[in-house]
């Protein structure tokens, strides 16, 4: 029998969980982005071709992490947190309220490049600790480690005034802190402690750091006392109709790039949803509206079947490394769709998160991409190609 190539067995090993749902919601980001900023002055189609160039940068990142041994590649992780530290340093300097900077022409937003190397790398350093020294591997050590090296980035981010990305570290936090191994009673007391400050930090710590999330969260909470109608200029305006679109929408919805006019039509159609925000922030908004309860739920599952995919890889990594970045990537996708339809569905206050692989946003959309292939990466390279492993485990199945 003639022996495969190592590419081509890389290849033919890739999961096809991930690979199918990732580019699934790619595809469809195409197409429900050019709906959502087809009101835009240069037209949702421009929008879409743009979500295309994303995608085809992000294929070759996808593809080039997924098929070198993320072994070599995690070291990567040291760079990476470096240079989204600086990034976020350059960004409190500039004051921009949108938490973007401008590099050659490009603009991006270093949050998510801080949240998805401060993955990385944590996972590096609790997977070299017990190779370095025995007590580098107790719990206090390990908490040090989070509270650190999560802690300096989830501080920057909120002196930025990106709440809603700020939020995103808390579950992936807490899944480092449970794949680490850190015991129970720590875990019970920091709970306990977090719940006896919540109140200090948002009435005495919030106001000073983020007015906009304060303002944000007094509008969800009125909202939700007082459900009556809004004005035009009325603070809880857009996600008022936001809201109201999916939730009339029923089963059906009203259908892709409906422009049906007059008080019956569609919400977007008729200017009620933001269109600077349609396409991004608020783009389940016009999903739930145009293709309904069933694609909303379709979309959803396909996220879930995502995340646990990502879960299942985890489970087969053959080392530290593999185990928390995949549940570190599980926890950022969860807390962006949790945040991003939460939002679009008043079960939380607005945040201003993009949905992963969905939103139009290109940095974002390659840091997934990135972070997916090292997922990928961990499934392909849970047998070593290098050695002879695999030619082992062949004969030995076939001598069964």
């Amino acid at each position: 029998m003639t022996k495969l190539p190592t590419i081509v067995r890389k290849v033919l090993g890739l999961n096809p969980v991930l690979l199918i749902t990732m580019y699934a919601l790619l595809v469809f980001s195409i197409f429900i982005i050019e709906s959502a900023a087809r009101h835009q002055p240069t037209g949702g189609e421009w929008f879409a071709k743009r979500q295309i160039i994303w995608i085809v940068l992000g294929t070759a990142i996808y593809f080039i992490v997924s098929l070198i041994d993320y072994k070599w590649l995690k070291w990567l992780s040291i760079p990476m947190y470096i240079l989204a530290l600086t990034l976020m340093t350059v960004v409190l300097s500039n004051g921009s309220s949108v938490h973007q900077i401008s590099i050659g022409g490009v603009s991006f937003q270093p949050t998510q490049l801080m949240i998805g190397a401060g993955i990385l790398f944590v996972a590096l350093l609790f997977e070299q600790l017990p190779r370095w020294k025995n007590w580098l591997n107790h719990p206090f050590i390990k908490l040090t480690i989070i509270a650190v090296f999560c802690g300096i980035p989830f501080l920057l981010v909120v002196k930025s005034g990106d709440m809603g990305s700020a939020l995103v570290w808390v579950p992936v936090a807490i899944i480092c802190l449970f794949v680490a191994g850190i015991p129970y009673r720590y875990l019970i007391m920091m709970a306990i402690g977090a719940f006896g400050i919540l109140p200090i930090l948002y009435y005495l710590v919030l106001p000073s750091v983020s007015e906009r999330a304060t303002e944000r969260i007094d509008q969800y909470i009125a909202m939700v006392q007082n459900d009556g109608q809004v004005e035009y200029n009325d603070d809880n305006y857009a996600i008022h109709y936001v809201t109201t679109a999916i939730g009339k929408a029923g089963w059906k919805g009203v259908g892709l790039k409906a422009d049906l006019e007059g008080q019956a039509g569609a919400v977007h159609a008729n200017g009620f949803i933001p269109y600077d925000t349609a396409h991004n922030d608020y783009i389940f908004g016009v999903i739930g509206e145009e293709l309904g309860f069933r694609g909303g739920a379709l979309l959803i599952s396909i996220f879930l079947l995502l995340i646990v995919g990502c879960l299942i890889v985890g489970l087969f990594s053959k080392d530290a490394f593999g185990l928390i970045v995949c549940c570190g990537v599980s926890g950022l996708i969860f807390a962006h769709v949790f945040e991003n339809i939460g939002m679009c569905i008043r079960v939380m206050p607005i945040t201003g998160i993009p949905l992963p692989l969905v939103s139009y946003s290109g940095s974002f959309t390659l840091i997934c991409m990135l972070l997916l292939g090292f997922v990928q990466s961990i499934w392909v390279h849970r047998i070593d190609y290098s050695s002879k492993e695999l030619d082992r485990r062949r004969v030995r199945m076939l001598n069964l």
